[in-house]
């Protein structure tokens, strides 16, 4: 496990709701810190906001370590351990609440999300199935790549080349892709195929068109699922985290009296609640019951290398 030192003194970043009793409420700290593999009098600022692992600013000088939870509850991994049903659904009934929220943030690539998700969730789904032989076109994926930039980090090279795939070879490439399901691998495989299209984002193309088999690979959904961190974009990482959201999947349908839970969906929930919004903030899990980790859970697992496309 990595150890990063002796802590100095922490900052408190940003207030987010929900700290147990008696505790102060943090979303992250900076920590400032002596690193043991630099050398003598080298200090290190380390931001631990994304994975919420909170420390108390009270207690300085600790030597904590990276995966140390001081509050006992890492609240990113609690939503995908959570087997309560119900606070799924409160997370998803706000999922269109927490789009138009990042949409109206400052900045013009956030202002673009709300239609752009419009037409993923709900337009791209509605053509991909009108099809009797289910495909996308190329003008589709170079939007849907124009979506997947937009709701997550922004690769403006991969939005370029694209576009530089051949209508046909598009149309034809996805209409085999959805004609091997339910064989993922397989699927992911052949789309994969396809000029500036990784894992990720043949992901989201069946996740349109056959969200009970497929979930999108994105950052926040991938990040909330324990053990794989740090991201791959690859086919055989995109099986591991798949496997784990039919499974949660499945868990959720057996105590859901609607049982209308997909991967896509689970997918939905993990976005939305990792954007750690106010609006979503009461949904922090209460008594670890749904979410507890224990530090090494994550490094048994953690692969090693990170492939760029997506």
């Amino acid at each position: 496990m990595k150890n990063y030192g002796r802590l100095a003194r922490p900052e408190i970043v940003r207030p987010f709701g929900k700290p147990p009793d008696g505790q102060p409420a943090l979303t992250g700290v900076v920590l400032t810190h002596r690193s043991p593999s630099s050398g003598e009098g080298t200090w290190r600022t380390v931001l631990l906001s994304n994975l919420r692992t909170l420390l108390w600013a009270g207690r300085p000088k600790m030597g904590l370590k990276y995966s140390d939870n001081v509050y006992g509850v890492n609240s990113v991994n609690a939503m995908f351990a959570c087997e309560d049903p119900g606070r799924w659904r409160r997370v998803y009934g706000k999922y269109w609440e927490v789009v138009e929220a990042k949409s109206a943030l400052k900045g013009k690539k956030s202002g673009k999300l709300l239609p752009l998700e419009k037409w993923y969730q709900e337009e791209l789904p509605a053509l991909i199935s009108s099809r009797p032989d289910r495909y996308v076109t190329l003008s589709e994926l170079v939007k849907l790549m124009e979506w997947k930039l937009t709701r997550g980090k922004f690769r403006p090279r991969l939005q370029q080349m694209v576009a530089t795939n051949g209508a046909e070879v598009v149309e034809k490439c996805s209409r085999k892709a959805f004609g091997l399901l339910p064989d993922v691998r397989a699927a992911i495989t052949e789309l994969s195929s396809l000029k500036a299209v990784g894992p990720a984002t043949a992901s989201a193309v069946l996740a349109a068109g056959s969200p009970e088999r497929a979930a999108f690979m994105s950052d926040e959904g991938v990040g909330s699922v324990p053990g794989l961190t740090p991201i791959q974009y690859t086919a055989k990482h995109y099986d591991l985290y798949l496997s784990k959201m039919i499974e949660r999947t499945k868990k959720l349908n057996k105590v859901d009296s609607e049982k209308d839970w997909t991967p896509h969906r689970a997918e939905l929930c993990l976005w939305a609640r990792q954007l750690q919004l106010p609006l979503l903030e009461d949904e922090v899990d209460e008594d670890g019951s749904g979410g507890r980790e224990s530090p090494e859970s994550d490094a048994d697992k953690r692969p090693t290398k990170k492939r760029k496309t997506k």
